[in-house]
């Protein structure tokens, strides 16, 4: 909304639109309060029930969904179709149409409507979306990661961004908010994860409590095989001894041998 009205240049004084959500509360004919005081407007939403008033709204966008849009080349890209797109709406300023005073050209009606400045700040619309938490505490948010607390781990969670904001929140499904961060540079590839300060903490002391008594962390040893997995190894390989045997007595003497030279 933002981008076409400063395509625009401006603002203008009245809006029709069809009962959709964002517009008009379902089942009634009050308007969403926000929708009309921020952009300071009289919104006209077309009768129910009424198809006749709602080609109004989507009669002007036929040619270009139809027409414009049918003769594409399926191999542009989304900018080459925007600019496109602009070429074609520019020439559509030409058409002779009839207003008030008789016939004239869109170019001209735009350029005697008077509309005013557009509001200082972006619509406050807040996209909402569902995401599953990984054992590891972490929810991916526009190709980065975000940390929630350790209890949410595998359980689904709500993440909401404000348009125009740099930070998200994440809620249980309940919608009690339980993370807030700021947010990394969005894009594919880049993978920065973000940690609470607290979730790491909250980690740290699960990982410590689940531990063995005396034995916080099992360093790694090499076990060799018992006589179960020889077993089973000479069963698969149809032979009683190990077809290669490794020894290392020749490299520990050789490293003794290095520490008394030194």
């Amino acid at each position: 909304m933002t981008v076409l009205l400063s395509l625009l240049g401006g603002v203008n004084t009245s809006w029709r639109f069809d009962r959709m959500a964002t517009v008009s509360k379902a089942g009634t004919s009050d308007l969403t309060p926000a929708f009309s005081k921020h952009h300071a407007v009289t919104v006209v939403a077309c009768r129910p029930r009424s198809g006749n008033r709602k080609g109004v709204v989507e009669k002007n966008n036929h040619t270009t969904a139809q027409r414009w849009w049918q003769n594409l080349p399926e191999d542009l890209i989304a900018e080459q179709a925007q600019t496109r797109l602009m070429t074609f709406a520019r020439s559509q300023d030409a058409r002779r149409r009839e207003g008030r005073d008789g016939s004239t050209t869109a170019a001209v009606m735009f350029a005697a409507e008077r509309l005013r400045p557009l509001p200082p700040s972006v619509f406050p619309v807040v996209v909402t979306e569902e995401r599953t938490a990984t054992r590891q505490a972490l929810i991916d948010w526009r190709g980065n990661r975000y940390s929630v607390p350790p209890e949410l781990a595998a359980t689904k969670v709500i993440v909401h961004q404000r348009l125009g904001v740099n930070t998200i929140d994440i809620a249980t499904v309940s919608g009690v908010v339980l993370a807030r961060h700021q947010t990394a540079e969005p894009g594919l590839g880049l993978g920065v994860t973000i940690r609470d300060s607290g979730h790491i903490t909250a980690l740290e002391r699960i990982a410590l409590t689940s531990a063995p008594p005396g034995r916080p962390y099992r360093k790694k040893e090499r076990i060799p095989p018992g006589a179960a997995a020889r077993h089973e190894a000479a069963a698969l390989t149809g032979t009683t001894e190990p077809t290669t045997v490794i020894s290392l007595a020749a490299y520990e003497q050789a490293a003794k041998n290095r520490n008394t030279l030194q």
